[in-house]
C-alpha cells in the first residue's frame, strides 16, 4: 500500500508541474489521499445517553451498500445511505438504552432506482418499531414531498413549519416521449415486440401513451397509492377516505389543513421544535444543542445491538455459515457494466463464486432493476439455476423489480415483494435505430458490400427491410415464449395462466402475489430470516454483502465528483430537473447493448412521484 501511495503522488506532482493545475486542487488530491489512507484509524463515534437519533431524510436511500467507506472523508455528508443501514440502525435504536426517540427532519433526494416506496415502506416499518418500543419519534417538516410524508407519517409527534406545505396531490408518472424528434433530426425507430402491455419502446415511436399503457399504468399507481393511504391512514388516526377526499380538495396542502385532517400533530418553527428536543434530553435552556447522534454516526456503533447479524462479514457472530446478499440495482446490460449497471457477465460470475463458496450456506438476491437486456438476464439467471441446485436461493424484491429484473428473479425458492413492488412485465422487444435521413442531410451517405443477404443487418446506416424486421420477429417471439415457459416452470403455473398474466404487463406487489408471482409480502430482513432458517443456520450466522467496495483509485474518483455543483443539496430549477430527466432517458439509450437487440425491461422509464 505504501508502494501504491508514493507512486500516486508521484503522478500527482507530474500531473500539477505539466498541465499548470491549480495548487488548491493539487492539494485537495493530497488530502483525499492522505484521508483514505487514514480511515481506518478513525475513532468510533461517542454520544451521551439520553441521545436522540437524528434521521436526516436528504439523502437517496439505495438497496446496495455504497461503493466503499470513505471514512472521515465523509465529512458528514449525506448523500447516500443503503436501506439496511437505515433499518438496522432504526431497529438498534428501539433495544439501546442510550438512544431517548428518534429525530426525523429533511427531504428525499430520490435518484436512480433509490428511495421507492417498497424500500421506504421498509423503512417506515423500522420506525414503527422504534414507536412500538415505547420511544417517542419526532418529526419536522418544511416542504414535503408525498415520500417524504409517507414516512415521517409514522412519527409520533408531527410538526410542520408554518410556511411550509405538504405536497401531495396523489401519484403520477409523466413519460417522455421522442417520436417527434427523432422524425425531426432524421433518426429512423423500428421496432419488434410480444404483447399489448410492452410499451417500453412507445418513448420512440409515439408522442403519448397507448390506450394498453395507460390503462396498466392507471392500474399500477392506484395500487401504490392505495398501499401508501393504506400505511399513512392508521398511523395518523384517521382512515383512507377522509385523506383521499384531502388530496382531491387540496392537492397542496396547507399546515392549517393538515392539523385538522390530522396529518400532523403541530405547526411550529424549527428553534420551538429544536427547544423541545433539548427538554427532553435535558439540556432546557442551554445554549448547547439538545444531544443527538447522526443516524450515519450510529450505524457504526450498533451493529451488535439489531435483531439479525448486520455487518459485512460480521466477527461477531459464531455461527459457521454465512448467509450472503447479492444486490442487482440498476439497468441489466450486456458485458460487464459498470457501477450504475447490472452487467450479465460480471454478476453471473460473483454468483459462481458463491455457488463454489461452500462457507456461504444460503443466498438473498435483493432485485431493484427494471430489466434490460435479455441476454444478459438469461445469463444472470443461468447462474441463478445452478445455485439453487446445491444452495437456497430467496429473492427480495425492491422498489422495481419488472421484466427482466422479473427473469432473474423467477427461479428463486422463495419470492419477497413490498406491495408497493413494481414487478411483472414479461414481454421483450427489439428495437432498431438508423440514421439515414440524419447523415443524408449532411451530405453523409453510405454503401456496403456483404457475403449473405443478411450481412449488413445490423447496420444503423439504413431502415431494416419488411424480410429482415422479421428476422428479428422470429428473434423476439422465440425469446418471450422461452420467458414465459421459464416463469410457467419456475413458479409451477399452467403456460396459459402465464401467457394471460404476462404481455409484457406490469403489476404492483400486491396484484403479484395474488396472481402467482411472488410468494410472499415482506422485506428484506424477511427474506434474510427465510434463507437463513432454510439453510438450517440458526441465530448466529455470518452476513456478507455484495458487490465489494471498489479499488481505491475508483473510489477517489467517485469522491471528486461528490464535491462538484452538481450534487448541491438545494432542490434543483426547472432547467436543471429537465436536465435530469434528459440524462435519465439517455442512460437508458446506453443500456440497449444487447447483441441481439432483444431487451426484457420495464415499459417506459417508468417514474412515480
Amino acid at each position: 500500500m505504501k508502494n501504491f501511495f508514493t507512486s500516486m503522488l508521484g503522478a500527482l506532482v507530474a500531473l500539477f508541474i505539466f498541465t499548470g493545475g491549480a495548487f488548491v486542487l493539487f492539494i485537495g488530491f493530497i488530502g483525499v489521499i492522505a484521508a483514505i489512507g487514514a480511515g481506518g484509524d478513525k475513532a468510533a463515534p461517542e454520544f451521551e445517553k439520553g441521545s436522540y437519533l437524528v434521521f436526516d431524510l436528504s439523502t437517496n436511500i439505495t438497496d446496495a451498500p455504497p461503493a466503499i467507506d470513505f471514512g472521515p472523508l465523509g465529512g458528514g455528508r449525506n448523500d447516500t445511505l443503503q436501506l439496511r443501514t437505515v433499518t438496522r440502525a432504526l431497529r438498534a435504536a428501539a433495544k439501546d438504552d442510550r438512544i431517548a426517540g428518534v429525530f426525523v427532519t429533511g427531504g428525499l433526494h430520490p435518484a436512480d432506482f433509490g428511495s421507492g416506496f417498497a424500500a421506504l415502506k421498509e423503512v417506515r416499518a423500522a420506525l414503527l418499531a422504534v414507536k412500538a418500543a415505547g420511544k417517542p419519534v419526532t418529526a419536522y417538516l418544511t416542504q414535503v414531498m408525498t415520500k417524504d410524508y409517507y414516512v415521517a407519517s409514522a412519527a409520533g409527534d408531527l410538526a410542520i413549519d408554518p410556511y411550509g406545505t405538504i405536497i401531495m396531490p396523489g401519484l403520477a408518472s409523466e413519460p417522455m416521449f421522442f417520436a417527434g424528434a427523432f422524425e425531426k433530426y432524421g433518426v429512423g425507430v423500428q421496432v419488434t415486440r410480444v404483447g399489448k402491455y410492452k410499451s417500453a419502446v412507445e418513448p420512440y415511436t409515439r408522442t403519448n401513451m397507448s390506450p394498453e399503457s395507460r390503462e396498466q399504468l392507471q392500474k399500477l399507481l392506484d395500487d401504490v397509492w392505495a398501499g401508501v393511504l393504506a400505511d399513512i391512514a392508521p398511523s395518523r388516526g384517521t382512515t383512507v377516505k377522509d385523506i383521499q377526499a384531502l388530496v382531491d380538495a387540496e392537492g397542496l396542502i396547507s399546515p392549517q389543513k393538515a392539523k385538522a385532517a390530522k396529518l400532523i400533530d403541530r405547526i411550529a418553527y424549527r428553534d420551538e421544535v429544536y427547544d423541545t428536543l433539548k427538554e427532553r434530553t435535558g439540556r432546557k435552556g442551554s445554549k448547547q444543542p439538545f444531544k443527538q447522534i447522526t443516524l450515519a454516526d450510529y450505524a457504526r456503533v450498533s451493529k451488535d445491538i439489531a435483531d439479525a447479524p448486520t455487518a459485512v462479514e460480521d466477527e461477531g457472530a459464531t455461527g459457521k455459515g454465512r448467509v450472503a446478499v447479492v444486490y442487482a440495482e440498476g439497468e441489466i446490460v450486456d458485458g460487464d457494466g459498470d457501477g450504475d449497471y447490472v452487467g450479465g457477465a460480471r454478476f453471473s460470475r460473483e454468483l459462481r463464486k458463491l455457488r463454489l463458496d461452500e462457507d456461504v450456506k444460503a443466498v438473498v438476491l435483493r432485485v431493484n432493476s427494471p430489466g434490460g437486456s435479455a441476454s444478459a438476464s438469461e445469463t444472470i439467471q443461468r447462474e441463478i439455476r445452478l445455485l439453487k441446485k446445491v444452495k437456497p436461493v430467496v429473492v427480495s424484491m425492491g422498489s422495481y423489480a419488472a421484466s427482466g429484473g422479473y427473469w432473474i428473479s423467477a427461479y428463486g425458492d422463495r419470492i419477497f415483494a413490498e406491495p408497493t413492488t413494481i414487478t411483472g412485465s414479461i414481454g421483450v422487444f427489439g428495437v432498431q435505430f438508423d440514421v439515414k435521413k440524419l447523415t443524408g442531410d449532411f451530405g453523409v451517405t453510405f454503401d456496403a458490400v456483404k457475403t449473405g443477404k443478411f450481412g449488413d443487418i445490423i447496420s444503423i446506416s439504413r431502415p431494416k427491410t419488411p424480410e429482415e424486421l422479421m428476422v428479428f420477429q422470429k428473434m423476439v417471439d422465440w425469446i418471450y415464449g422461452e420467458f414465459v415457459g421459464k416463469v410457467a416452470e419456475a413458479r409451477k403455473l399452467k403456460l396459459e395462466v402465464v401467457q394471460e398474466i404476462a404481455q409484457g404487463r406490469v403489476w404492483s406487489g400486491t396484484e403479484a402475489k395474488k396472481l402467482g408471482l411472488v410468494d410472499e409480502l415482506g422485506g428484506l430482513d424477511a427474506a434474510i430470516t427465510y434463507a437463513a432458517a432454510q439453510a438450517k443456520l440458526g441465530p448466529n450466522y455470518r452476513l456478507s454483502e455484495y458487490p465489494r467496495p471498489k479499488e481505491l483509485f475508483e473510489a477517489v474518483q467517485d469522491l471528486l465528483e461528490k464535491f462538484t455543483p452538481n450534487n448541491a443539496k438545494a432542490a434543483p430549477g426547472i432547467a436543471v430537473q429537465l436536465a435530469q430527466k434528459l440524462e435519465s432517458e439517455v442512460k437508458v439509450l446506453r443500456s440497449f447493448n444487447d447483441p441481439q437487440g432483444v431487451y426484457a425491461r420495464l415499459p417506459l422509464n417508468l417514474s412515480i412521484r
